[in-house]
């Protein structure tokens, strides 16, 4: 059960990065700053994804010995 729910995690910073790149694509003509802002919490989101990946697959791993 827990399993699950950290994927879904996962998976919801990818929602996220998607929505923050949205935001930044959208005000990337009008606010330029804004705009760069959106695409720092995209980075961190992606990163995090990927992070928390490897954490669960970690804990996935110790769990099986």
């Amino acid at each position: 059960m827990l399993n699950k729910v950290y994927r879904f995690f996962e998976y919801a910073y990818l929602i996220i990065a998607a929505f923050f790149a949205y935001e930044a694509f959208i005000n990337w003509s009008t606010q330029r700053n804004r705009a760069y802002l959106f695409i720092f919490f995209v980075v961190v989101a992606i990163f995090m994804f990927f992070f928390k990946r490897n954490f669960r697959k970690k804990m996935e791993s110790r769990n099986k010995q």
